[in-house]
């Protein structure tokens, strides 16, 4: 089963969750917006992921400037930002077991299947 944080607005979710329905995955869809993941939930994706808190985030979102954060703003106040503001999560964003993947491109998600 995979985890995929959705946004059904967004052509590129759209375009992920497309794709690994068309590969046979089965798909557990959370509409993250409207079911914002916790600070401890986002940790723990960062970890699968394996990257830093700001790689995670949609810096270009004007919510991420009105909060005033920086590429060196601390992760652990990215981290706070994201599970109180969750459109400032990058998505699509999927995960499998100990691993997770961001669908920029939409076929980074097949490396979970």
């Amino acid at each position: 089963m995979i985890a995929y944080w959705h946004n059904p607005r967004c052509s590129k979710s759209r375009a992920g969750l497309a794709l690994l329905e068309e590969n046979g995955a089965q798909v557990e869809i959370r509409k993250y917006l409207e079911d914002a993941p916790s600070a401890d939930e986002i940790r723990a994706v960062l970890d699968r992921l394996g990257i830093d808190a700001i790689d995670m985030m949609r810096t270009g979102e004007k919510r991420f400037k009105e909060l005033g954060l920086t590429k060196n703003t601390p992760a652990d106040d990215l981290i706070a930002a994201m599970a109180e503001n969750p459109i400032l999560i990058e998505r699509p964003l999927a995960i499998s077991g100990d691993k997770a993947a961001i669908g920029r491109p939409p076929e980074n998600l097949l490396a979970l299947l």
